[in-house]
């Protein structure tokens, strides 16, 4: 027996809150990437790190929102705590390590491959596990063209996404990355769950391990939203997002430049006080001393330099020759 499967249990609720909670963490994932690939580094590591876990914290967020809204209709459903809890530490290490690859050695064909591969069979691996993670009076079946076509999805919206990390710049064009991606995620997600079947055992009523679902996935959602929250706070006050791209990138060309035309530098001779030369003359130069009174240019040459006064520290003055 077959038993009668709701996806949509609180109607629109489940699947927008879902979505946003998608995009909330694609959007923070990829400013995070494109903070390390496009500007100033900075801390790199840390950026990475910033972006892949809100990354993985949104998608799995993302999955047990959605999930909150599945009920068969025949049977309770509770999940495994142990499993829940695995298929979030996969779905951060398993982004993690896709979006270290192409932070990395940037938007090349190589790795976005491997990058795209590792985080979309990562993703799909954090559905699945936490799908294991159901427990009811019942067997959960699969059909497996609709499973395969759900890492598919996945596997295309985890190398798009990666791409857009390193080739997308512009908070608005990142942003717009992020509904693209978090509509992916969200569609992977529904088509897996399309995948699904439920065959309902012959004992009714039997007893069922577990945590009930609102009761355990409620307050783990708690840990993983309030992280995003707090990611988000640091992206919000980057310097890079205040000032705006253009403005930054600027910054820090302006700060980049050295302007050594005209530079002297003060040199200290012996027996001479107070008396700054030109970088040109900073260095003696064999044959150029008569015993220990300095050799000063001759008068035409040292005609070009402005007698600034004493005052002037970089000024280029002789008291005598």
């Amino acid at each position: 027996m077959n038993g009668t499967i709701d996806g949509f249990s609180y109607g629109l609720v489940t699947p927008v809150a879902a979505y946003v909670m998608a995009c909330v963490g694609s959007a923070l994932g990829l400013r995070c990437v494109v903070r390390t690939v496009h500007h100033e580094p900075g801390w790199r590591l840390g950026w990475l790190a910033l972006g892949a876990s809100a990354l993985g914290c949104g998608i799995w967020t993302m999955h047990f929102i959605a999930m909150t809204g599945f009920s068969v209709a025949e049977t309770p459903i509770t999940y495994d705590v142990p499993l829940t809890v695995l298929s979030l530490l996969v779905a951060i290490v398993v982004v993690s390590a896709g979006v270290f690859i192409v932070g990395h050695r940037g938007a090349t064909r190589a790795a976005l491959t491997v990058g795209g591969s590792i985080t979309g069979l990562g993703v799909a691996t954090m559905h699945y596990l936490g799908m294991f993670a159901m427990q009811l009076n019942g067997d959960l079946r699969y059909n497996a063209f609709t499973v395969t076509l759900s890492v598919v999805i996945a596997l295309v919206a985890a190398t798009a996404a990666l791409w857009a990390a390193v080739s997308v710049q512009g908070f608005v064009r990142t942003l717009g990355a992020s509904l693209v991606m978090g509509l992916a995620v969200t569609g992977m997600h529904y088509t897996g769950m399309a995948a699904v079947s439920v065959h309902l055992h012959n004992t009714i009523g039997s007893a069922v391990s577990g945590q009930e679902g609102s009761s355990l996935l409620l307050p783990m959602l708690l840990g993983p939203i309030l992280f995003l929250i707090l990611a988000a706070a640091i992206v919000m006050f980057d310097p890079v997002l205040i000032l705006g791209d253009n403005n930054w990138d600027k910054q820090t060309k302006s700060r980049s430049k050295v302007v050594a035309r005209g530079n002297t530098m003060p040199v200290q001779v012996s027996g001479i006080q107070d008396a700054p030369a030109p970088m040109a003359h900073s260095a003696p130069v064999a044959g150029n001393w008569q015993s220990a009174q300095p050799q000063w240019p001759a008068a035409d040459e040292r005609a070009q330099y402005r007698d600034t006064g004493a005052g002037d520290p970089y000024g280029a003055r002789y008291e005598g020759e």
